[in-house]
């Protein structure tokens, strides 16, 4: 008997530059919209003690509108990503045990 594609993938372990890869894709967007200011004023301030380039206040604004969008975006991928990859193994795990079995071949 052959078995399904499903259950015929051999995936190696994580290792640990994977797996630190995959804690820093979390931990760097859910940090920096945690340490986003709230106001433009703010954000004028650390882009200019940051780069030594002064901004306007409707550039902060706009500047900090576009990292929280572009944070919340990420987490969305990251999301989506972990929930495909669960739906996979979930998948994988119940091939081998649903009890189903290809049918033989029939006799030429």
């Amino acid at each position: 008997m052959k078995a399904s594609a499903c259950c015929s993938r051999n995936k190696a372990p994580a290792s640990k530059w994977g797996r630190g890869g995959e804690i820093a894709s979390w931990l760097l967007p859910t940090a920096t919209l945690a340490l986003i200011p709230k106001c433009p004023a703010c954000v004028a301030g650390y882009v200019a003690l940051a780069t030594g380039i002064g901004i306007t206040l409707p550039t902060a604004t706009y500047l900090r509108a576009s990292l929280i969008l572009l944070c919340v975006a990420s987490l969305a991928f990251l999301v989506v990503r972990r929930l495909r990859r669960l739906n996979a193994a979930r998948a994988a795990s119940r091939c081998g045990t649903t009890g189903r079995k290809t049918a033989p071949a029939p006799p030429a």
